[in-house]
Formats: structure tokens, sequence, C-alpha cells
């Protein structure tokens, strides 16, 4: 199937609509991929449902924000379609696409009738002695570059240092969707767990170095009715281990 095109507000939004089926399921891909990077899982749904996909601003084939945006921004973008296309319905996020559903399900627990949250983030990481041994690195590099390199315009040092030094999703993003990297990583969404009432099935990879299992753990407790089903995988468990993905999935929707 293609992709077709809705605007909104300005922005020109790529989406994927199966447009077979009478109840539909929202699938969201997460940070730095696109509609073709959850193909696995609407294959998994689209016998059973009508299934929607979209790339978020600054994915794919949809257009970048003009400002920069955070977490509350890529909701409302959420909001605008499913009334576009209806509601209430079941939802599915793999990694940021995860951390937006619980801003919207938190907010709206009316559009929601089921949640599949994968390999999610939302929950910040543990900072021990080597994140912050990083943290001091990377700031002493940082200024030893620039000290090194005065000579040259402000920010093309900068540029060319975070080039060197900056962490793969931070150099594979541009312009603004650098800025709005830095926003969205930083933002934590655990306070809204506990406001989401949507039955919640937790899919992870045990194997999951970017959205670790301990961070599982964390949805499960906050989340009042949510249920945990370990992969053999690592931040992709829904193509690492998709046979089992696939049968969960199906037997929770």
């Amino acid at each position: 199937m293609e992709k077709e095109y809705l605007e909104i507000d300005g922005y020109s939004i790529a989406y994927l609509d199966t447009k077979i089926g009478e109840e539909i399921c929202y699938v969201l891909h997460g940070w730095g991929a696109n509609i073709e990077s959850v193909t696995p899982i609407i294959n998994s749904l689209k016998q059973k449902y009508r299934v929607i996909s979209y790339d978020a601003y600054g994915h794919g084939d949809s257009e970048e924000p003009r400002d920069v945006m955070g977490g509350e921004e890529y909701k409302d973008l959420l909001v605008k379609i499913v009334e576009h296309f209806g509601k209430p319905a079941c939802f599915v996020g793999h990694s940021f696409g995860g951390k937006t559903l619980t801003l919207f399900a938190s907010e709206f627990p009316e559009y929601v009738k089921k949640l599949v949250l994968v390999d999610a983030s939302g929950v910040l990481p543990k900072r021990g002695m080597d994140y912050y041994w990083k943290v001091y690195s990377f700031k002493f590099l940082r200024k030893v570059y620039n000290t090194i390199f005065f000579w040259k315009d402000p920010s093309e040092r900068m540029k060319s240092f975070y080039s060197k030094f900056g962490s793969d999703d931070y150099q594979n993003s541009q312009g603004v969707m650098r800025k709005v990297f830095v926003k969205v990583v930083n933002e934590e969404t655990t306070s809204r767990f506990s406001q989401i009432t949507a039955p919640t099935l937790l899919i992870w990879g045990d194997k999951d170095d970017a959205t670790p299992l301990y961070m599982a753990k964390v949805f499960e407790e906050k989340i009042p009715d949510a249920g945990l089903v370990v992969l053999d995988g690592g931040h992709y468990s829904y193509i690492d281990d998709y046979g089992t993905f696939q049968a969960v999935i199906n037997s929770f929707l």
C-alpha cells in the first residue's frame, strides 16, 4: 500500500490506512523511524483490524516542525489524527511511539480500548557512576575541543564537535530535529502512568539496551491494569522474536 497525506496545522503528514475492517488500531513508530519500521506490527494486525499508521513530525515523509517541539506536541498530532479517522480504538506504540501513547492514553482514556507498549521510552535511565563519568568526560572533551579550535566560528566548532562525539540519534538528526531530539529524550512520562485506565500489554526484549528491561518493570508497577511479556530480543523485539510477538499481541487484542 502507498502512503497518503493529511494536512494538519499546516504540516503535511504521511499515513498508511489498510482501510479494511470496522475496528481501528493505530500503530506508532519510534524515534528516528517511520511507518516502514513498524510494518511487521501492521502485518500482525491487518487481518482483524483497519490499521492506521503515520510518520510523526520530522520522520519518514512527514514535514519537519518549524519550531522546537516536545512530547506534548507529538501527542497533540496523534489526537488530531484519531479525531480525523475515528475513535475509540486500540493503540500500539514502539519506543518513542509508546511514550507518546502514555501521554495520550492518560489524557484521553475514553479513546483507548486497549493499549500495547513495545520497548517503550518514557522512563528516565538510572544514573550510576558510569553515567556521570561519561557526562563529565563529554564536558571535558568539549572544553578541550573549544580551546584547541578557538579560531573556528563557535557554531561551526560545536557542529564539528557533536558530529564526532554526539550520540547516534543526535548525529542522525539535523537542524531543528536535533533540538527536538534533545528535548524529547530528556522528558519522562512516568507521572502519567497511574492515569492510564485501559488494559495494557507491555512487550519487551530481554536484551533491549535502549530502553532496558528494568524500565518495563516501572511501567508494569505504575500502570493499574498492565501485564508484561518478555521476548527473546533487543529494542526491536517485535522483529527479533516475531512469531512470539504475533501470537501474544493477537491473543491480547
